[in-house]
Formats: structure tokens, sequence, C-alpha cells
């Protein structure tokens, strides 16, 4: 076996495979836990953290947001606990998967040739709850102090929209009481040598249209019927849809994260062949970015629907309003000391809107800034795909990174507010 890089106890509780780093053990080990929806095994990762926490001789605290869905909280004290404090945050749950489609045991964490690690969750976002635990682990093995206090929260329900989770848990006496100043949270692989960093998030709406119409035998051409309307509300949608792809295609300084992206992702209606049916439904899934007027967008929708005929209504099953932004301004306090230390380790960012949502969006509209960063170059964006990996060697580097981030943070001097 290969000497132990990180101090006692570092093994996780268990034996590292021959010359495996015992980080890599570690992770490969949270892997194998299927906190995996519909049905997560959070009481196994409760069980692997509670142990994590002892290791690390770090206090834990456990709050039941809503039944059965509990966040979980080490704290590491800074000198000045008065200050504001750092939240390096990760979820526990990962998405399903369709085992036919992998090469691998989805939870298996198998490790090939290459030292590519196969997994669900190696992306999204496991890799990082263990860099922050290892990194950690590290500081504390060399017995450096930090002048803010540092918070590794873990928690439920990020994958199906955080409604059980962070979105609840902002709101919660416990959160405030955590005094949190700037948040790390996740971000996206980068398949060149850039690193992503994420300041802001597209706004999730959710939308059924309601289309009603004249019922009628199918033998005949009935006038104002459900189907008619439903064709001009999807007609409407995707050809706002074409405009945006060709405004992204078209253009060499936008993302993804930069256009509102447009889906058709379901359609309702209907009965019998031979019946013409009185009502019809289509739903979309609209990502908008932060620099769309969304009072000015909904206007847009509720002309569509107008224009399509009468009686047409729409309902959202999500809508999210917050547009708050984290600044990247080099004045920014915050901003200037992760940039600046990534520079110290020769690291390029690219600074973008992230593309989908994730639980920042819930930290920045409580007025907290968070950068959405996962650091994984090199490596091909593979969250919710089948064959989810992550090489060995990128894991460990990002555990490095994270050494060099939060004493970083954590030293901010006190800012204004804080005198």
């Amino acid at each position: 076996m290969l000497p132990d890089k990180d101090g006692p106890g570092s093994g996780g509780g268990q034996v590292c495979p021959e010359g495996e780093d015992s980080s890599v053990t570690l992770f490969r080990e949270y892997l194998r836990l299927r906190t995996v929806h519909p049905k997560p095994d959070y009481d196994a990762a409760l069980r692997f953290l509670d142990r994590i926490a002892e290791e690390l001789g770090l206090p834990m605290k456990k709050i039941e947001v809503c039944p059965g869905k509990v966040v979980s909280i080490m704290t590491w004290e800074g000198t000045n606990p008065a200050l504001k404090s750092i939240l390096l945050n990760s979820h526990t749950d990962v998405v399903p998967v369709f085992q036919e489609q992998w090469k691998y045991d989805a939870f298996s964490a198998f490790k090939d040739a290459e030292g590519n690690i196969y997994a669900r969750g190696t992306q999204d976002m496991k890799c990082v709850t263990i860099q922050y635990i290892q990194a950690v682990r590290r500081l504390k093995a060399e017995g450096r102090k930090l002048m803010r206090t540092v918070h590794l929260m873990f928690i439920p329900d990020e994958e199906i929209g955080g409604h059980e989770g962070m979105e609840t848990f902002v709101n919660h006496p416990e959160f405030k009481k955590l005094n949190i100043g700037f948040a790390l949270d996740e971000g996206l692989a980068n398949p060149g040598e850039a690193f992503t960093v994420f300041y802001g998030e597209r706004n999730p709406w959710w939308i059924t249209v309601h289309c009603p119409g004249s019922p009628g035998h199918g033998s005949r051409f009935v006038e104002n019927t459900a189907a008619e309307k439903l064709r001009q509300v999807i007609n409407s949608f995707l050809n706002f849809r074409e405009k945006e792809k060709h405004r992204l295609n078209t253009s060499e300084c936008l993302t993804l994260g930069d256009v509102t992206t447009v889906n058709m992702t379901m359609v309702k209606g209907g009965v019998a062949y031979n019946v013409i049916p009185a009502e019809m439904d289509v739903s979309f899934d609209l990502r908008i970015p932060p620099t769309v007027n969304l009072q000015e967008f909904e206007k847009q929708i509720k002309q569509w629907c107008k224009e399509a005929g009468d009686d047409i209504t729409y309902e959202f099953a999500q809508k999210h309003m917050n547009q708050n932004i984290t600044s990247t301004e080099e004045n920014d306090p915050w901003w200037s000391t992760f940039s600046a230390t990534c520079k110290t380790m020769n690291m390029t960012l690219e600074k973008e809107i992230f593309p989908a949502a994730t639980d920042s969006r819930f930290i920045r509209a409580v007025g907290i800034p968070a950068i959405g960063f996962s650091p994984m170059n090199r490596t091909p964006i593979l969250l919710h795909d089948h064959n989810e990996y992550l090489n060995e060697q990128i894991f460990l580097k990002g555990i490095s990174v994270y050494k060099r981030l939060i004493p970083a943070l954590a030293n901010v001097p006190p800012l204004p507010d804080e005198a």
C-alpha cells in the first residue's frame, strides 16, 4: 500500500486497494451508497457523514427540515466566529440510472486501467463532497487555523427541485444562525484546460397551457377545436425556440446560460379516435437567463395564448422569479480572493450563467453570494448521463484546489459591515 498522505484516520474506515490513494478509496465508498431517486437511502449517507465528522473531530448538527429530509452540517469554528462564515454546500442525492445503458454497475464505483471511476454521482456531485472533506482533513492535520468559521453542509433532494431541501432550509432559523457570508456549491466539468465558474442561474419556468375547444364527431369539420388552438400555441413557443437557438449558434460570445431554452415536454388530450376533444394541454420547460425581463416575458406568453384563440389559460408548476447574481467584479472581496487564489494555481476561469438549476439559486435568493464550481477540467460533461465518470487524478487535484481555496476564503479580512 502507498503511504497514507492525509494523516491518521484518513482512509475512512476501510482498507485501501493496493496502491490507491485513501481519498480515492473514500470517494468510491461514498459512490456505492444508493442515494438515488425515487427512494434515496439518505440514512446510509447520514451514517457515512457521522463517521467522517468523528474522524475530523468536528461537531455535526442535523436538522429535519421536512419529514425524512435531514440537512447535516459539520462546523469548523474559526478564530473569529463573530465574522460571517463560509459555506461549502453539497447535495447527497443522485438521479436515477438506466443500468442497461452502463458499461459497469452504476453503484459499483468501478475503476478502469486509466483511473476513470464509473458511478452515478462521480460528477454530480459526490466528488465535491469528498474533496471538501479531504481538504479540511489535510488542513486540520497541518494544524491550520482559519479566521472565519467554515460549515460543510450536506443537503437532500436537490435533484428533484430542492423544495424539501435547500428551498425550505434557507428560511429556517438554523440556517440564519449559520451567519453565512459566502457559499461554494456545485458547477460543471469542462472538457478543455479551463475551469468553469457559475455566478448566476437561469430561472426555471414549467408551464402548462390549457386549450379548450368545441367537441364533436371525428368525421366533421368542427370549428374552433382545441387542437387548432394547441397547434398555434405550440408554433409560437417553438418559433421562439428556433430564434433563441439561432442566436446561440451564430454568436461567438454567448453560452447556453445566456439564452432562453424552450422545450415541449408533455401533451395531453383526447379520449377516442372518433371524438374531437373538448380540451387539450401542452407543457413546456423554459429556462430564462437573468438578463431577461420576466414580467415582459410573461406578457409575451399571454399574447401567444390570446392569438391562438378564446378561453386559453395557463398555469405554472414552477415559476422562479429571483434573478440575483453573484458579483464577479475585481473589487468584490469574495470574488477577488477566489479568482486570485485560482490564479496562483495557474487555473484559467471561464465565468458563465449556469444553464440548469442548483441549490445556489436559493442561497442567492436570500442575498448570499454563491459561486458554482466543481474543479473538473479535461473532463467531458456527463452529469445525469449514462456512464458518468471522473478520473482519479482530476479528483485528487480538486482536493488540492479546495485546500488552497478554503483557507483563502476563510481568511478574507473583516468587511465594512462586519467591523
